[in-house]
Order: C-alpha cells, then structure tokens, then sequence
C-alpha cells in the first residue's frame, strides 16, 4: 500500500491552516488523528492534492463549560482524553460512555472528536451521540465561523454540510440533565469492530416515572444517523412496562428502513434494531433508578 504524491504542510496557527484550506479547496485533506484518512489515502481511495497537518495548532484541544452550563470540546480532543475524563463523566456522562465503543484505544489514542465526526462514518457513535444530544460545530474559514445543528451537519455516507475551505474547530453540546434516563449500545461482530447496528438513546423522567422527551437515534442502519420518530411518539408520556417494550420493538422494526452490505442484511438490521431499542430502553430506565436509590 502505497499514497499517491501529495503536499505536505504542518501549519503553527489557525490562520495559515484556513489560507491552505481556501488554496487548494477540496483537493486538501485535514490531518488530525488519521486513523480514517491515512488507510484511505494508502489504499488509493482518496487522493487529496494536499495534506493540512493540524496537530501543531494550538488551543484545538481543550475541553470546558460553556457560559451556559454546556460543554465546548475542541475538534483536536483525543477520544481517549474525553474517555479517561473524570471531567466528561460528571459533565456529560453519555459522552463518556460511548468512548470506549470506538474502536480500541490504540486508536482512541491517536483519533480524535472532530476527525471522526467530519469523517461521517454511519457506523460510527460519535455522529449519532452528537445529534442525540444536541451538538453544535463550529466551522472556520477565511470568510468567517459557521455553527451548524449535528442534525443538520451529517448529509449521507462520509458526507457532510462542511464546504470546502472550511476546518471544524470546535464541538459544543447543550447542558447535561442529570435526571435523565439514557443509554448507548450496539452490536459488532468483534470488540472494537463498526457497529452493525447501535442506538443511542435518551429520556425525561417525571415523578411519576412517564417518559418525556424521548430521542432514540440509530446508527450503522443507513448512511446517516437515523432518528426513530414514530419509536419517540411512541414512548413520550407513557410509562414503561412489559407491554411498551414488546410494541416498542415492533415499532421500531417496521420503522427502520436500513441498508445491507457486505457485513448484514437489511433484514438483520431491521430484527435486530427493535430489539436493541428495547435493550437499551431496559438499560436507561435500570441506570435512572439505580441513580434515584443513591
């Protein structure tokens, strides 16, 4: 495996990386983490004319609350930083969950928040947690910053709302509620492997124990996270109970739409959603009263 012939340039600021990006255009490709690009670039499947090494920008990488209570990640932030975080476990705890899933920390080591979100892997969880979550990305060029809504950012497979010339520099996600019900899960054919099919879930709790503002999102059933919004009407204001789970799964099931490749079927995908949604359902309620005890 070999690249093709390429530039090579490691800029020190902000600045001169955004005067690259607005030179070659499209025909560059950011280097951060490279543990999406530089398999791609040695198999030939992506031939930029340009490689932009970001590593060496300062203040990319630091992590802290917002004004309003929120989390501001810079886009150079290592996975396993935010994983071994004691800071991101009591600021955003699902963040933190979802962590390990990525691959194995060999390469959470290297990868980091923005390359996997500007990569778009549908498989991946970090699109997914984003959206579910509320985030926002801030995108830098030389004509100005953009934010755009994570629902909005992620377009199809490996594609995203970010135009040419433009650098994503930092993640922003909305104040965490801490009485939430929620969870992350998945299924993979090994540890560390894409996820064939996973689900990220997240839950209001009243008093009462009645389900509110329900988000389920679903990733590595199609070409971009997935939101599950007849599985949503479902859930919101009911309780959760036997009966709920089993129409829960189905509903899901049937809402599901996803694609097949190599890895499975639509078939497999479309079982095995409604009863991951399930699962993780089962798991937030249990991890809401395990919190409520203590």
């Amino acid at each position: 495996m070999k690249p093709a012939p390429f530039e090579y340039f490691a800029p020190l600021e902000l600045p001169e990386a955004l005067d690259l990006l607005e030179r070659y255009g499209d025909e560059a490709k950011i280097l951060a983490g490279g543990q999406s690009l530089m398999p791609l670039i040695n198999l030939r499947l992506a031939r930029p004319r340009a490689i932009i090494d970001i590593n060496r920008l300062r203040n990319l990488d630091t992590i802290s609350t917002a004004t309003d209570g929120g989390l501001t990640i810079g886009a150079l932030a290592r996975q396993r930083t935010l994983e071994r975080s004691t800071f991101i476990q009591e600021q955003n705890p699902m963040l933190a969950a979802a962590m390990p899933l990525i691959g194995h920390f060999q390469i959470r080591n290297r990868g980091t928040i923005g390359g996997s979100l500007v990569h778009a892997d549908p498989a991946a969880e970090l699109p997914a947690v984003s959206v579910l979550l509320g985030g926002e990305f801030v995108l830098r060029s030389k004509s100005g910053t953009r934010p755009v809504a994570a629902a909005d950012f992620f377009l199809g497979y490996l594609a995203t709302a970010c135009r040419p010339g433009e650098l994503l520099t930092e993640v922003r996600f909305p104040k965490w509620r801490p009485d939430d019900a929620w969870a992350v899960v998945e299924i993979a054919r090994r540890k560390g492997d894409f996820a064939l099919v996973g689900v990220a879930l997240r839950a209001a709790l009243d008093g009462a124990g009645t389900l509110q503002n329900v988000r389920i999102v679903m990733f590595g059933v199609g070409g971009k996270p997935q939101s599950m919004e007849q599985g949503e009407a479902l859930l919101n204001g009911r309780r959760i109970d036997e009966a709920l789970l089993r129409e829960l799964s189905r509903v899901v099931t049937e809402e599901l739409d996803p694609d097949s490749d190599v890895h499975a079927s639509a078939a497999y995908r479309k079982e095995v959603g409604g009863v991951l949604v399930r699962r993780a359902l089962q798991s937030a309620w249990a991890k809401a009263k395990e919190t409520v005890s203590h």
